[in-house]
């Protein structure tokens, strides 16, 4: 009960948020084919409740649209990469890999940012080329940081002249 719960909770934020308001009669559609999925699983078992949730919880902290576009991406990978080493000849298992390959494609830009994340873990900061690059750019960096910071001053104090609260 709790895979499909979960399982149900994360689609719905995901196709809800993002404007696949026509998706949400899909994904009760959907129910249907998680119900055998968490059968396929066997998520009744009474380990599934151990430690808590594994996204949900998650995604309580990435409040912003953007912000949840970088996890519901790297989320829908992880359900995919799950679903490659399942049954592919269960038409159940086949629609929820197409929704989940339909919302991914509408979460790219999410991806994208994933790997630039990715790509900054790797960086060699005792290289002493990288060192060079990354001074020459230190300006350009705490520039973008201060618009970035001032601009959210901005509309903090615009909606705040015209809240009259």
């Amino acid at each position: 009960m709790a895979f499909q719960t979960y399982s149900l909770f994360v689609l719905s934020i995901i196709m809800i948020s993002f404007g696949h308001a026509e998706n949400a009669l899909k994904l009760l559609q959907l129910q249907n084919d998680i119900d055998k999925l968490k059968a396929d699983f066997n998520s009744s078992h009474s380990d599934v409740a151990d430690g808590g949730p594994i996204f949900t919880e998650r995604l309580s902290s990435w409040t912003e649209r953007n912000e949840k576009r970088i996890i519901l991406s790297q989320i829908i990978s992880m359900y995919l990469k799950m679903l490659e080493n399942t049954d592919r000849s269960k038409a159940h298992v086949r629609n929820i890999s197409e929704e989940l390959h339909t919302l991914k494609e509408s979460l790219s830009d999410g991806s994208k940012k994933i790997e630039d994340l990715k790509d900054l873990t790797k960086l060699q900061m005792s290289d002493l080329k990288i060192q060079r690059k990354a001074v020459n750019e230190l300006f350009s960096v705490l520039q973008k940081l201060g618009d970035t910071s001032s601009s959210h001053k901005r509309k903090r104090s615009q909606f705040q002249r015209l809240c009259k609260c």
